[in-house]
């Protein structure tokens, strides 16, 4: 058991290793570029993005948590706080599963079991999708025809991937895939409140990388009473358009083409190109920042109340008539 537990904390360190380094790289790819674009900028404009964009992250957290505490296993801020800034770096690495991999490893370590943290991953996943296409329908089609004319696909697909949030068939789906991957199933799905809960935190994220992105464009050049709406939804679209490209790392390329095609009909020549690189960095820092305090914060004890109910939810075995599961310590 102890060599379990070593080899778990060793690859985990191997794949935040890892993901510097490809986070690194993506940095330093775009230096030469990031440093022309940073010029044209103010320090003060700098800041607030990167204030927004580190804000838009920690509120996308809370709803992660609002599908996990939903599920069974609530969590404190300070828990969450560091289990997603950590296994969020997951994310720079192609791929895409290495973030849920190491999220469910890092549960485990306040008693959550491997479904939950699986189920309340997926969910909100799916939120922040739906989400983000349903943003960008609402805003892009009144002020972007470029947007209406590369990307309308996606704006269809807003409408059905909300409607596919309702706790019923979220917990459906949540099923199949856990009887697919040999898990038990959830005590009991997601409330309605719970959903609706994480959808509110989900959507005050995409006004804050909406706000990121405003002042990125206005401090190039962009105006205009539609700005601040165009800015929100090119972004959301741009990170839809970036997550569905399964091999890129973070999304590079995919979103920089994105927001580059949405932004190009009302920003100065060049400008989109900046806008897009400063955005990825300044994005690029704030996980870097967020993970940093999260190694700061150590770990945190169990909260009271996440143990599994029986051992089979973590093992997959049934438990012997009369035997209590033991707890496990802090």
């Amino acid at each position: 058991m102890k060599m379990k537990v070593v080899a778990v904390r060793g690859l985990r360190v191997l794949l935040v290793l890892l993901a510097l380094a490809f986070c690194g790289y993506s940095v330093a790819s775009q230096w030469d570029a990031a440093v022309d674009a940073f010029r044209q900028m103010s320090w003060a404009t700098l800041a607030g993005a990167l204030a927004a964009g580190l804000a838009g992250l920690f509120v996308w957290m809370l709803g992660w948590r609002e599908f996990l505490a939903g599920l069974g296993s609530p969590l404190p801020v300070r828990a969450v706080f560091r289990i997603s800034g950590i296994s969020q770096l997951g994310k720079y690495v192609p791929g895409k599963v290495w973030a849920l991999v190491t999220q469910i490893e890092m549960t485990r370590e306040h008693k959550v079991p491997p479904e939950r943290s699986f189920g309340s991953t997926m969910l909100a996943v799916a939120t922040s999708t739906s989400c983000g296409l349903a943003v960008a329908a609402v805003t892009l089609p009144l002020t972007s025809a470029a947007a209406r004319r590369e990307y309308w696909y996606l704006f269809l697909l807003a409408p059905v991937l909300l409607a596919m949030l309702h706790p019923r068939i979220v917990s459906w789906a949540l099923g199949v895939m856990l009887r697919l991957v040999r898990r038990p199933p959830l005590e009991h799905p997601v409330s309605l409140g719970a959903t609706l809960r994480a959808v509110g935190w989900t959507v005050l994220g995409w006004a804050l990388f909406g706000l990121h992105t405003w002042l990125l464009c206005a401090a190039v050049g962009g105006d205009g009473k539609g700005l601040p709406f165009l800015a929100t939804g090119a972004y959301a679209l741009a990170f839809v358009a970036g997550f569905l490209v399964f091999i890129a790392p973070g999304g590079i390329g995919a979103r920089e083409a994105a927001l580059t095609v949405v932004l190009t009909p009302v920003l100065p020549a060049g400008a989109p190109v900046v806008v897009a690189i400063a955005s990825r960095v300044l994005l690029t820092a704030a996980d870097l920042l967020i993970a940093g305090a999260a190694f700061l914060l150590g770990r945190t004890a169990p909260a009271p109340g996440n143990e599994p109910r029986s051992k089979e939810l973590v093992t997959g075995t049934q438990p012997t008539t009369g035997t209590q599961p033991t707890k496990e310590g802090p």
